[in-house]
């Protein structure tokens, strides 16, 4: 399933990909036999023998996928209309959806001979800090990590269904994981929220689907820390572009990247 959302939108509860959502453990499965045969390496390079499985193809990354799993792409707005709402933008992120966690993962170029992990964990914490959070160094199955506790605003529509003591500090404190692997040439950053934070077997899908993507790095010269281009599938582009036509049709201004889109689901 594809659907398109804001960057930094929160994942959605009961996201389904089928009629029946599988238990934690078989989705687990639907990677985990490709983990087991990476002899615990991973995330992989493109260069690299890595082991088969589905993946779908953003053209930076290479996303496993498997019963249970959505998969989202995140929109920065490169466009707005007359009255400021966004109405185009690129593609910088990909989060993959289990249950009620997400993974968000984004792949930068790196330099040949040095990784670029070690300061943006640092650089990550101090900005989640001088916004009034809280950071603490972790340790994790791929190295180093960075866990926090970032402030974040809570809706109006939701409002009156939180508690007194954190509608009057305006306020919620959402626990966030932020995982990173330096590969050749490649930086792959993961960020981990949700259920997945506590939940082990909700967290070992997100970690199976991280340590099986692929990074396409190319050959063309880029800056460090310049985001691999990222691009939707032909069969997501196929889609929107009769969604597009669809609207058209019905007399649409045009079509918003922002709204939610066509959902490619796959039945397994």
């Amino acid at each position: 399933m594809f659907r398109r959302r804001r960057q930094g939108e929160e994942p959605e509860e009961n996201l389904e990909l089928t009629d029946e959502q599988p238990e934690a453990a078989e989705v687990a499965d639907a990677v985990e036999g490709a983990a087991s045969a990476s002899d615990g390496k991973g995330p992989w390079d493109s260069e690299d023998s890595y082991p088969a499985l589905e993946r779908i193809d953003f053209g930076g990354v290479q996303v496993p996928i498997g019963p249970g799993l959505e998969v989202q792409v995140n929109l920065e707005a490169t466009e707005h209309d007359a009255e400021g709402n966004p109405v185009g933008g690129r593609m910088v992120a990909v989060t993959i959806v289990t249950g009620d966690s997400g993974l968000q993962v984004q792949a930068f170029a790196a330099p040949k001979r040095s990784g670029i992990w070690a300061e943006v964990r640092q650089e990550t914490a101090a900005e989640i800090q001088e916004a009034g959070g809280q950071t603490e160094d972790g340790e994790g199955p791929f190295g180093d990590e960075l866990h926090a506790m970032v402030p974040v605003q809570i809706p109006e529509e939701v409002m009156d269904q939180v508690p007194d003591e954190i509608r009057e500090q305006g306020f919620a404190w959402q626990p966030v994981r932020f995982i990173g692997v330096d590969g050749p040439r490649w930086f792959l950053r993961g960020v981990v929220s949700g259920a997945a934070i506590e939940n082990e077997e909700q967290w070992q899908v997100l970690e199976d689907v991280f340590r099986n993507i692929v990074v396409v790095r190319g050959d063309q010269p880029m800056a460090p820390r310049e985001l691999l281009e990222l691009s939707l599938p032909a069969e997501a582009q196929e889609a929107l572009a009769q969604q597009q036509a669809d609207e058209g049709e019905e007399g649409d201004e045009g079509f918003n990247p922002f709204e939610r889109g066509p959902e490619i689901t796959e039945v397994r």
